[in-house]
């Protein structure tokens, strides 16, 4: 396993569309563990292909209940709402108000290529959501209500 480089804020691949993983190979189950290896040396909940330089429909989550890899991921279901900061990765030090469903059942393959269905609500809802745009290009600077906020100055105020 390694830790790879995350890609940031104006980097192209970021903005660019992920190719479809259509086999499991060895080069894929490595990029899956050093995914989560570097997402965990980043204190992050979440990392998409894009962001370590990969144009690969992959995912990796863990927001606390249990990792999970999805490969080429797709939404079928939303609703509700919540609204609230998120931060990314590829935007260290930086956050922004953003809404997005309260709940998301999506489609994915695991990583023996086994089709299963992911359903969560509230973070989890929101880190599908946020990875699953990270695979065509959108970020959630994108979709921020109101400016940038310095995380330092967030936490400040939630103290």
């Amino acid at each position: 396993m390694a830790i790879r480089n995350i890609r940031t804020l104006g980097d192209a691949i970021l903005k660019k569309e992920a190719k479809e993983i259509k086999e499991m190979t060895p080069k894929v189950e490595q990029l899956i563990d050093d995914m989560f290896e570097t997402m965990y040396e980043a204190n992050g909940v979440g990392l998409a292909a894009p962001q370590v330089g990969i144009r690969k429909r992959l995912v990796v989550i863990d927001c606390g209940e249990e990792p999970y890899v999805l490969i080429n991921p797709v939404i079928l279901e939303t609703s509700g709402e919540q609204t609230g900061n998120e931060g990314c990765l590829s935007v260290p030090g930086k956050c922004g108000v953003v809404t997005r469903p309260n709940y998301v059942k999506a489609k994915a393959y695991d990583r023996n290529m086994k089709e299963y269905i992911i359903e969560g609500t509230e973070l989890l809802a929101r880190c599908l959501c946020h990875e699953i745009d990270h695979l065509s290009g959108i970020m959630y600077v994108d979709k921020v209500e109101g400016a940038l906020m310095d995380v330092e100055d967030v936490e400040e105020e939630e103290e």
